[in-house]
């Protein structure tokens, strides 16, 4: 990867999030092919309650699917070409958006691939079902992808083993190509393509429209703001209650529009104290 007209040929570092993504997913399948060999039975449960699958998270609640199916793959280049690309893309991302905004990107992709997911299981395209089990992390994976494309879209990639060097914003632009090529062409349509396609538009819509503020801090504004105003209104509503009160005991008492009390102008401003607001003179 190169900056400018500079080349490094070092490689990213092992960021928090990307280091822990990488152990997790590597970590299952290894135990994957372990029980592959030892209980086959305990693997498929391992895909059926782990990876997604439309019909239980839609009628049976299995929600923690649209996160877990990203951890699970299928084969040793499946989850190598992932790791690979979660590294070389996430890593820079991860340092430069910081652990907890990175996270929060990630698994807002890998969610969004699993709803698209999901929609498509439903729908009359051939080759989909309900029943069909995905795994893997390409929709977080893709996520990322985008968005090395439309931040860093003028660094230039050395294309590895290819002896030249390529713009992010067009070597994405490719992938992205291929990707929906491979999605719709006749003898390739799975549900599992539309997972890629699925990471890439929420990916596009997270830094679009939601990477300046995120979305927990977007909803914990939003929470605030709603608590603050309930508060405020439970304020004037009980100011009110006591002006109304006090009146009744021939007793005056102001609040502003915000249910502030407003004290009463001193009455003791002649007294024998010179005036002080203050009934101790030292």
């Amino acid at each position: 990867m190169v900056q400018g007209r500079q080349m490094t040929l070092s490689f990213p570092p092992f960021t928090r999030w990307v280091k822990r993504i990488i152990i997790a997913c590597v970590g299952l399948f290894a135990l994957k092919l372990l029980l592959d060999l030892v209980a086959p039975k305990a693997s498929q449960y391992l895909d059926v309650f782990g990876g997604l699958v439309p019909g239980l998270v839609l009628h049976y609640g299995m929600v923690w699917q649209l996160v877990t199916y990203s951890f699970l793959h299928g084969s040793v280049g499946h989850v190598l070409v992932n790791m690979l690309m979660l590294w070389m893309f996430g890593a820079q991302e991860e340092i430069d958006w910081g652990p907890k905004k990175f996270l929060e990107y990630y698994l807002f992709c890998v969610v969004g691939a699993a709803l698209t997911t999901i929609a498509v299981a439903y729908s009359p395209l051939p080759g989909v079902s309900p029943s069909t089990i995905t795994v893997g992390a390409s929709g977080g994976v893709y996520g990322l992808l985008i968005a090395f494309g439309m931040l860093y879209g003028d660094r230039e990639i050395f294309m590895f083993p290819f002896p030249f060097l390529m713009k992010a914003k067009y070597m994405v632009g490719i992938m992205i190509l291929l990707v929906i090529f491979a999605t719709f062409q006749r003898s390739q349509v799975g549900i599992a393509n539309f997972a890629h396609l699925g990471g890439l538009l929420f990916g596009f819509i997270y830094i679009k429209f939601l990477f300046r503020r995120g979305i927990f801090i977007g909803m914990s504004e939003q929470y605030f703001g709603l608590r603050n105003t309930y508060y405020r209104w439970k304020r004037r509503r009980a100011a009110k209650k006591f002006e109304v009160y006090m009146s009744k005991h021939d007793r005056k008492v102001t609040f502003d529009e915000q249910g502030n009390y407003i004290p009463p102008e001193d009455q003791d401003s002649g007294k024998s104290n010179g005036g002080s607001k203050s009934g101790w003179i030292n």
